[in-house]
């Protein structure tokens, strides 16, 4: 049986703000240290770990296997290209649905100082590969993880209170 024909790729991207109470070191340690961003990470609260892993550095990795019980799992597979310690991580990703590859990305996040809080721009650069997983969703899901670092940094705060 011959190949089946790959979907076009999807080029596009976008830019999401956002502002956070915290200050940006803080911010940042959300998305650097492995048992903090492991807290906010997966995209739905109800999803379960499969394994996740956090090398902070440049040419250092991220992989994270997540998903619904039962369901297939999303494999998040990262490489650190850029890291300025409280301003800046670039990186770039692969996602995969089960054993299909369904997205590459480039993506970057800047922390920037807003009096004792922090805005935080997050902008990707999106490859899909595969139609039924548009970056449209991909957008959606980055709001819904930006929601919960949101939530992971009011408890911080909270205890730290």
């Amino acid at each position: 049986m011959p190949p089946t024909k790959p979907d076009p790729v999807e080029h596009d991207s976008f830019t999401i703000e956002r502002r956070f109470d915290a200050p940006p070191a803080e911010v940042f340690a959300a998305w650097s240290r492995p048992e903090r961003k492991r807290q906010w990470f997966a995209c739905h609260a109800h999803w379960t770990s499969h394994g996740y892993e956090l090398d902070f550095r440049v040419g250092g990795y991220e992989y994270s296997r997540t998903g619904p019980a039962g369901g297939p799992l999303h494999i998040y597979e990262a490489r650190y290209a850029d890291i300025v310690p409280n301003a800046r991580i670039v990186s770039s990703y692969t996602m995969s649905f089960g054993d299909t590859r369904i997205s590459t990305s480039l993506l970057t996040v800047e922390f920037h100082r807003i009096g004792t809080g922090t805005r935080l721009v997050l902008t990707e650069q999106i490859a899909v590969l595969d139609a039924r997983f548009p970056a449209s969703s991909r957008e959606a899901g980055m709001h819904l993880q930006l929601d919960s670092l949101e939530a992971t940094l009011a408890r911080y705060d909270a205890v730290a209170a």
